[in-house]
């Protein structure tokens, strides 16, 4: 049976935040998994999310919120930085796709965060491109440190932050979309240990809890 899937941010969230809940309760559906499905995204792709998450070999998009074929626009990098060409990618899903949704995705004990902030305690630079990413995620940890944080999830929660300001400040196209109510920009804190997702900031989504999963 094909599935009717969610058309605004608030309805996408919520298939979302169903999904995650599935995961970690060890009872995934594992939706859109099939060979139907797979011959009804053929021809093209209305995805629902743009998921713009951390490379972390434990966040696996459509696992961790058991989705399947054509729901996620995945997009992910190393500490979830952001160049041109995510922005452009998100901005694909956005404008071209009609999604109405960017999850920014992070995560505890993230590598990029743990070695920016070591960068930044003990001034040593990393080699080739690495460095490029540790470049990106300073600020977040010079703004953390200047709050007088201390707590890893506390760095974490405020790179997600910067990401989602970041994004917003940067794409005009992100920008509109979330003003006229089209979409909506949630930053979410994946916890690797069970599995839950816990609300970090939202753009355009007005929700009364603080935590999901």
């Amino acid at each position: 049976m094909i599935e009717n899937l969610p058309s605004t941010p608030r309805e996408a969230f919520d298939v979302l935040l169903a999904g995650n809940r599935r995961f970690v309760s060890g009872e995934p559906s594992h939706p859109n998994q099939d060979a139907e499905r797979r011959t009804e995204v053929a021809p093209g792709q209305s995805p629902f999310a743009v998921l713009f998450g951390c490379s972390d070999s434990r966040l696996a998009a459509e696992i961790i919120f058991d989705r399947g074929l054509g729901d996620l626009f995945v997009v992910r990098t190393a500490g979830h930085v952001m160049g041109p060409e995510v922005l452009g990618s998100i901005e694909y899903g956005i404008a071209v796709l009609g999604t109405p949704l960017v999850i920014v995705l992070g995560h505890d004990s993230c590598g990029a965060v743990a070695a920016t902030r070591a960068a930044v305690q003990d001034g040593t630079t990393a080699e080739g491109y690495v460095r490029d990413v540790i470049e990106r995620v300073t600020p977040s940890v010079l703004a953390t440190r200047a709050a007088g944080h201390t707590e890893d999830g506390e760095f974490i929660a405020e790179h997600i932050r910067h990401t989602v300001d970041l994004l917003l400040d940067r794409s005009r196209i992100v920008a509109d979309a979330v003003a006229a109510g089209r979409a909506a920009v949630v930053g979410l804190s994946y916890r690797l240990a069970d599995g839950t997702t816990e609300i970090v900031t939202t753009r355009g989504l007005d929700l009364a809890v603080d935590a999901v999963g």
